[in-house]
């Protein structure tokens, strides 16, 4: 059952790359004391997440951190070594943080796995986006398969 408004974040280790190399994160670490704008997509190098849904939240970023939100993240049931030279090749830098979910562990603690067995992706996250407040959901919006229309920067904003 997928988590909704005013949940806790599942806990999980995801994974980020950075200077020095793969870093997990605990999840309620990551999501503690601040404002998450999170959004998850089926993942990297795939059409629309590479040509809207990361590039509208980079675009975006400045407007959401003057809205209060003081992170970015992008979620995707990925390796962290795709996830790093991704986040790399759409220049998303200091504007959004590339998170791994390998193993699907968190995206299964959302309740919003998908099945993208018929396109040879096995297991994935279904496309959303989440404000999160101290590690609580405060926003939720899920796309109905195949939209690209509420888990946008453009609507998250509309909900600050």
């Amino acid at each position: 059952m997928p988590v909704s408004k005013g949940d806790h974040i599942p806990e999980a280790t995801l994974m980020t790359m950075t200077g020095e190399g793969p870093k997990p994160l605990k999840a309620s670490e990551y999501f503690k004391g601040r404002t998450v704008a999170l959004f998850a997509l089926p993942g990297a190098y795939t059409p629309t997440c590479s040509a809207k849904h990361l590039p509208g939240f980079i675009e975006k970023a400045g407007e959401l951190k003057a809205k209060g939100v003081d992170e970015i993240a992008c979620l995707s049931v990925n390796d962290v070594f795709v996830m790093g030279a991704w986040g790399k090749d759409q220049k998303a830098g200091d504007a959004v943080t590339l998170l791994a979910d390998g193993n699907a562990e968190f995206t299964r603690g959302m309740g919003l796995t998908m099945d993208g067995s018929g396109f040879g992706m096995g297991e994935r996250s279904q496309r959303y986006s989440a404000l999160v407040r101290d590690g609580v959901i405060e926003q939720l919006n899920v796309e109905a398969p195949g939209d690209f229309r509420v888990s946008s920067a453009e609507h998250m904003l509309g909900q600050l």
